[in-house]
């Protein structure tokens, strides 16, 4: 079934792969980024080109997600344009590597700003059209660091915490007007991303250097990581690409609450699955338990326009 979706933070990694993937599986795709006449024109034209040449419906938007006001024009010229909103790839996101007590609070409210204040915009600008449907999908692409909280990463780890919580709760809500989510958790990956290439330091030289003696650890993480994975492992974030892929290809109301993709074996899987019965439980004693299931009110998305072409049950 073909969606009409949002990609956020599109210009590198994750982002990228996952909107050229959605859009050679048929779905018309917005793949949004800050800057798109300038740093970003590059990027922003490659994937013009990549529609262009393969015939698929892929569409550039200029969208920063830390501006109220950007969230908003890029939704309303995704509305003006294909009439219709089906799905929000939360993806945007940036990574900090320090120690914590060298991050000031201004390091670490900018880092909230961006990777979960961020999803909060980009979802104040969707949702209205999208109750008003009583229809569409939030794909958050969260982090296993949430669960397994590795070291040297702290504020990027606190951000994935915030914005995780926010996409639960939000979860329950939106629920109820036939809006689906689903939480990819990646794991780590050492290539194909920007990620640790771009990565942030702490503004306080001075408390960094108070931890020096731990910099060879630090050195050695990228190393580390990837000894983690199994020999023979491909490793790379197109499997997270693939996976968004596969589950917005799902019927409506069957997709998974939580998906992992993850190379490192970490066992997100298994705490995943004991926290779901724990939430599960809570909120049906609370009286609360129609928030855990999807309200089937609205139709399924039907086609674009203009020149759309095609793009496990809920489990905690």
């Amino acid at each position: 079934m073909t969606s009409v979706v949002l990609v956020t933070g599109a210009a590198t990694g994750i982002g990228n792969l996952t909107a050229r993937a959605l859009a050679a599986a048929g779905h018309t795709v917005y793949a949004s980024m800050r800057d798109i006449h300038g740093r970003n024109s590059g990027r922003a034209e490659e994937l013009l080109e990549l529609g262009r040449s393969q015939g698929q419906d892929i569409r550039v938007v200029e969208l920063d997600v830390q501006s109220d006001a950007s969230a908003d024009a890029a939704v309303a010229t995704v509305l003006d344009e294909a009439g219709r909103l089906d799905t929000v790839v939360h993806n945007a996101g940036h990574l900090y590597v320090g120690y914590v007590e060298a991050f000031t609070p201004e390091d670490i409210h900018r880092l909230l700003d961006i990777n979960a204040v961020g999803i909060q915009r980009v979802n104040r600008a969707a949702l209205p059209h999208m109750r008003s449907r009583r229809s569409g999908t939030l794909v958050y692409v969260g982090s296993t660091t949430s669960v397994v909280v590795p070291p040297f990463l702290g504020p990027y780890v606190a951000s994935k915490f915030a914005a995780d919580a926010l996409a639960q709760v939000t979860a329950y809500e939106v629920g109820q007007f036939g809006i689906e989510t689903t939480i990819v958790m990646p794991g780590p990956f050492t290539q194909g991303t920007e990620h640790f290439p771009n990565a942030g330091r702490a503004g306080d030289g001075e408390r960094t250097r108070a931890y020096a003696e731990l910099d060879p650890m630090v050195a050695r993480n990228e190393q580390a990581t990837e000894g983690l994975f199994p020999p023979g492992a491909d490793a790379h974030p197109r499997a997270v690409a693939e996976e968004i892929t596969r589950v917005l290809a799902l019927p409506h109301g069957t997709r998974p609450f939580r998906t992992v993709v993850d190379f490192s074996q970490a066992g997100v899987e298994e705490v995943n699955e004991v926290l779901r019965r724990a939430q599960e439980d809570f909120v049906t004693r609370l009286g609360f338990g129609e928030l855990l299931r999807i309200k089937e009110t609205g139709p399924e998305p039907g086609p674009a326009a203009p020149a759309s072409r095609p793009a496990d049950a809920r489990t905690g």
